[in-house]
């Protein structure tokens, strides 16, 4: 893990970090996340003219589809939109039930896709792995390839990535950090809480 990285975790971990801060914590280490996914995208040469001379450069294939996990996912996005800001969004809802660990659906809204759309899922914590499962099961269903989808993530456990590369060997799972494991209640170690609570004031 890089210095800059680290120290955007450390803020972001650390239980005293007020909401502010940690928003800004977040939107820094999602902005590095996104460059590491730009790595996997694949791009052309390209003819450019400079103002002075011809030179040559680089162009995306393909414009990215996002596909942020409400509603934590909804944080990530603007970095993702600063790198991609003509990228078409897809919104998918799941919430997973705190006694059973299941993920539930509540909201669907998709583009268009196909299987040679790269698709980007932004889901900042992977914990037991099935909102992630219910989201890949569900882009694959409509005609998404495998091959051809990032799962980029802020933090994450070691059974959740397990389940995940289980079922869907092919994708690649980007991720800032991985922790060590689950508590009884299925909670991330050390991990940083519940993200979307301390990042949209919802703490109880």
């Amino acid at each position: 893990m890089d210095k800059a990285l680290e120290y955007w975790m450390t803020i972001l971990r650390e239980k005293k970090t007020d909401r502010a801060t940690f928003r800004s914590a977040a939107h820094q280490i999602s902005r590095i996340i996104a460059l590491e996914v730009v790595q996997q995208l694949p791009t052309k040469k390209s003819n450019i003219e400079t103002p002075i001379a011809p030179t040559t450069g680089i162009q995306f294939t393909h414009s990215p589809l996002l596909v942020p996990i409400l509603r934590s996912g909804m944080a990530m996005l603007p970095a993702f939109l600063e790198l991609f800001p003509d990228a078409c969004v897809g919104v998918l809802g799941l919430k997973r039930d705190e006694t059973t660990a299941i993920a539930h659906w509540y909201y669907q809204n998709m583009p268009r896709f196909d299987s040679e759309t790269f698709i980007i899922i932004i889901d900042p914590m992977i914990a037991t792995g099935g909102t992630g499962l219910e989201t890949l099961r569900f882009l694959c269903q409509k005609g998404a390839h495998p091959d051809h989808i990032i799962y980029a993530s802020i933090v994450s456990a070691p059974e959740g990535l397990a389940e995940l590369k289980k079922e869907f060997p092919a994708i690649k799972i980007m991720c800032a950090g991985y922790d060590k494991g689950l508590t009884k209640d299925k909670f991330i170690i050390p991990g940083l809480g519940d993200f979307g609570d301390r990042y949209f004031g919802t703490e109880s």
